[in-house]
């Protein structure tokens, strides 16, 4: 006896549209839908990369902070996080992070007590994520791959400190962008080496095992060490991709929908 297939397409092409934000990771990734509700997905993911590049193109070059929203302003990581990102606004960089609370605001907020530039790529969940409050700027997002690109596109270092899964997730993206050649050999900072200690013999016991090759261990530098961090920040990416101060940024267009990012003081161009 022949039976027809379910289907589970949204029955209107207002179903298509009306998507609620939280939900949009959840609806894309359910499998076949309409062709309506396929293409109106494709539109709202053009629409979420299109306001990150309009927000995020003249922040000048960042250096990306990951870490757990869960860690309290009490926890000693949550200190060296500060610190962190008031060392790298001191470099030049703006800092960048998913623009929530724990250890993407302890970066930020370091940022900002020194002058520096601070900006977020939050995400709209079903549960309310809210921003933190030391954000120059901060463009909220529907989808996480979405997010997860941006916060590797204009950056040139990425520090990885205590998080959950989350955090492995951005980690290990960016790690397999730059194994693969799919972007430059950016400098990748562990922080809170106690924490990481299991992950990081673990990666080495991949590499013992030859799952990774041994040269992919030197494309992560382990430190609890502020002035160790920003050294090899300085050395493997200004030094190696020759960045520079400058005393203007780049012209930005308005009428394009483009935001411009002035600042009291020159940055890395």
């Amino acid at each position: 006896m022949a039976t027809t297939p379910i289907d589970s397409a949204p029955a209107t092409a207002m179903a298509a549209v009306a998507v609620p934000p939280g939900r949009a990771d959840e609806i894309f990734l359910e499998g076949p839908n309409s062709r309506i509700a396929e293409f109106c997905t494709l539109l709202r993911v053009m629409r979420d990369f299109l306001r990150g590049y309009r927000a995020l193109h003249f922040v000048g070059p960042c250096v990306t902070v990951f870490g757990s929203a869960r860690i309290q302003p009490d926890d000693p990581h949550y200190e060296l996080a500060q610190k962190m990102g008031a060392a790298i606004a001191r470099l030049g960089f703006t800092v960048m992070t998913g623009g929530g609370p724990g250890i993407m605001e302890a970066a930020n907020r370091g940022a900002k007590e020194v002058g520096g530039r601070s900006v977020g790529c939050n995400i709209q969940l079903p549960f309310e994520q809210s921003s933190n409050i030391h954000l120059d700027r901060c463009v909220r997002l529907h989808y996480f791959f979405v997010r997860k690109a941006l916060l590797i596109k204009y950056s040139y270092a990425f520090v990885v400190m205590p998080g959950g899964v989350g955090t492995l997730d951005e980690f290990f993206e960016a790690l397999t962008l730059i194994q693969t050649g799919k972007i430059k050999d950016f400098p990748i900072v562990i922080m809170g080496t106690d924490y990481w200690r299991h992950l990081i013999d673990f990666i080495q016991e991949m590499a013992q095992r030859g799952k990774i090759s041994s040269s992919d261990l030197k494309l992560i530098y382990a430190t609890d060490s502020v002035e160790e961090a920003i050294a090899h920040i300085r050395t493997k990416a200004i030094e190696r991709f020759g960045l520079k101060r400058v005393a203007h940024m780049r012209r930005h267009f308005p009428w394009l929908g483009e935001r411009g990012f002035p600042g009291k003081h020159p940055e890395i161009c």
